[in-house]
């Protein structure tokens, strides 16, 4: 498969001098730093409980029982098990001890849930909704069991539960024995075989009862003001989710540009980290080739580069990154700092000083990067996954103003490898591909992802 770098000598596109890329400026758009206001008035948020709201909260002692979760992964993988707790509480009128946020493999975290949540206003906020417990129940005699014993969890919930699932399988149960554990618990509630008041909730707790802890908070309105304030005056700035680890390149099993030397040490990375999908090596290739024309690759910098370029966005460009170690360190960041110099992460923001104290948790740093996405004026997403989601679903319930950019990274396979491609036509391709991909109010379809876009059961008609 020809490389967007083997391309970039050619006159059509842009140029190439060394690592340095050269592309033609483009006519700044005014719709460059957000959606056009008249798209954005339809849809207001309307998740939040109205003060006039009566709870339908049954007394303490009608609770059927009380249930706990694992919530597994990353920082929003676990943000989604505990809105998706809190449903599954609400469906079974069960009281939800706190969920306790288990060690990534990955990550190797032991955040607790007080370390980087509001504990009391997540309770104080949900009231109403679900009774929230802090710890297992006094009289339950070995809260050890509770982690541990088989008789004590539910362990056959498939992905995506109906509600129905929990009532006629999980709340017999938990009715039983008075107290259960839900494990796994990753994305085990479904969106569409739900109550939209349960979605509903759900929004509820994702954009209004988790709230990160106030110096978290304090420290992301810090850094998202040095971010506008970088060019001596008020400027505005684009948060990139930039995922290009090498755990990502390698996961994705696409072929990307590389020395020989770079391919040998990916192939035998990937054959030791994922033997199963390697031993078919014949194929990967081909394989290759098919996931990058279906957009399942991840953007390259330089590639991203481009596209941002074509867009119009100028060379002066403030941009947070927001990115684990890039694989292939400075140079394959090179294209795209050469052409976007005013690239800045946390870690150049802030002192070292500043940045220690939420060292501790690998999660709070992940906060930081989190909620300065959150508070730009463009978000870029590069790939999937739930910190993108989350973020492009909370700019939308925020009202649709704030740009949120989803590259089609399949259409952009097919204009990178087209060599009779010009520049002005290539400008053209994106632009027109993108004016529909920018965090505008869709509508939701079966099976839609709640979290990237909380539409229909969450915002209402202004």
């Amino acid at each position: 498969f020809p490389s967007l770098w083997s391309r970039l000598n050619a006159p059509y596109l842009c140029t190439k001098d060394g690592i340095v890329l050269h592309c033609p400026s483009v006519k700044e758009h005014s719709s460059l730093w957000e959606n056009p206001f008249p798209a954005t008035t339809s849809w207001k948020p309307c998740a939040e409980r109205q003060d006039n709201e009566l709870s339908d909260l049954p007394p303490e002692n009608e609770t059927t029982g009380y249930i706990f979760i694992y919530a597994e992964g990353g920082l929003n993988q676990q943000r989604i098990a505990i809105c998706n707790a809190v449903a599954v509480a609400k469906i079974m009128n069960a009281t939800l001890i706190l969920p306790l946020l288990k060690q990534d493999q990955i990550w190797k975290d032991q955040t607790k849930f007080e370390d980087i949540f509001d504990v009391d206003h997540f309770i104080g906020y949900l009231k109403n909704d679900v009774r929230i417990v802090r710890d297992v129940p006094p009289w339950f005699p070995d809260k050890a069991e509770l982690f541990t014993s088989i008789r004590r969890t539910v362990k056959n919930i498939p992905k995506y539960a109906s509600a129905q699932f929990y009532i006629d399988n999980v709340l017999p149960r938990i009715k039983e024995k008075k107290i259960m554990a839900l494990k796994p618990f990753v994305d085990r509630l479904g969106y569409d075989n739900v109550p939209s008041e349960i979605n509903r909730l759900r929004c509820r707790v994702n954009y209004h009862a988790l709230k990160f802890l106030p110096e978290i908070e304090e420290m992301a309105n810090q850094l998202a003001a040095r971010m506008r304030n970088r060019t001596g005056s008020s400027n505005r700035y684009m948060a990139l989710h930039l995922r290009f680890e090498k755990g990502m390149v390698g996961l994705s099993f696409c072929d990307f540009v590389g020395t020989r030397e770079e391919k040998a040490m990916m192939a035998a990375y990937r054959q030791k980290e994922w033997p199963r999908r390697y031993m078919n090596g014949s194929h990967l290739w081909q394989l290759a080739l098919q996931k990058r024309k279906e957009g399942r690759c991840p953007l390259e910098p330089g590639e991203v580069a481009v596209i941002l370029r074509a867009m119009g966005y100028p060379k002066d460009t403030q941009i947070y990154v927001a990115s684990g170690q890039v694989y292939g360190g400075q140079n394959r960041m090179a294209p795209l700092r050469n052409m976007f110099p005013n690239l800045v992460t946390k870690e150049e923001l802030a002192t070292k000083e500043e940045l220690d104290h939420f060292r501790k948790h690998v999660t709070s740093l992940a906060a930081l990067d989190f909620l300065v996405c959150l508070k730009s004026d463009v978000f870029v997403m590069t790939h999937g996954g739930n910190f993108a989601k989350l973020i492009i679903g909370a700019r939308r319930y925020m009202g649709h103003r704030l740009k949120s950019i989803k590259p089609d990274k399949g259409l952009m396979s097919k204009s990178f490898g087209d060599p009779y491609m010009g520049w002005a036509s290539f400008v053209e391709d994106v632009v027109v591909t993108h004016q529909t991909r920018t965090g505008l109010p869709e509508e939701t379809f079966p099976n839609y992802d709640l979290w990237e876009n909380p539409l229909s059961p969450c915002m209402c008609k202004a």
